[in-house]
């Protein structure tokens, strides 16, 4: 049966209480299952997506994707930046990583958080011009890392880089702390 079959067949299955979610990377589908609701986190926070759904189009974090079927526990995979569009009855999520628990070797991944957070530790110590670009790329390896270990159910300890994208907000000068507000406010 072709591809075009299958998907047709597939989609002919899902019921109007039911969600087709598929997870597709540059290697091809990862994910195709026909399930009842779906979580995912982009950018601007946490979503969850049911059968009936209006449409959306989101950009996505680094993080875990839970879906479930019937009234079983929810099942999880680990994915990689990338993009959500969400539907009535279809969530497509675009990504380059993707990943389940049964392929995480978490001493490897523990190993190579830890080189990748000795890195980042180097370049944000170091005043080199390319920094801004190598300390992006070592976060979003890092974020990666981080997402499997949280689904395998070992996750690191929680590291806080809210200024990734502008960097700390500047001090505030001591003049500035003590100078009187102006009269007419």
């Amino acid at each position: 049966m072709s591809d075009v079959a299958q998907d047709n067949a597939r989609w002919g299955a899902v019921g109007t209480h039911q969600i087709l979610l598929e997870i597709v990377t540059p290697k091809g589908r990862a994910l195709s299952e026909i399930v009842d609701e779906v979580t995912a986190t982009a950018q601007s926070g946490e979503f969850g997506v049911l059968p009936g759904h209006l449409p959306m189009l989101a950009s996505l974090r680094t993080g875990i994707v839970s879906y479930r079927q019937g009234s079983g526990e929810p099942k999880k995979c680990a994915v990689g930046a990338g993009f959500v569009e969400a539907g009535a009855n279809k969530v497509l999520i675009l990504t380059d990583d993707y990943i389940v628990r049964a392929s995480v070797d978490p001493v490897v991944v523990r190993s190579e958080l830890a080189d990748v957070q000795s890195q980042i530790r180097e370049t944000e110590e170091s005043d080199s011009a390319n920094m801004r670009g190598k300390l992006t790329t070592l976060i979003a390896k890092e974020n990666w890392l981080a997402a499997q270990l949280e689904l395998y159910g070992d996750p690191p300890p929680a590291t806080m880089r809210p200024y990734d994208e502008y960097g700390p907000p500047a001090p505030v000068a001591a003049e500035e702390l003590s100078a009187e507000p102006p009269a007419d406010a």
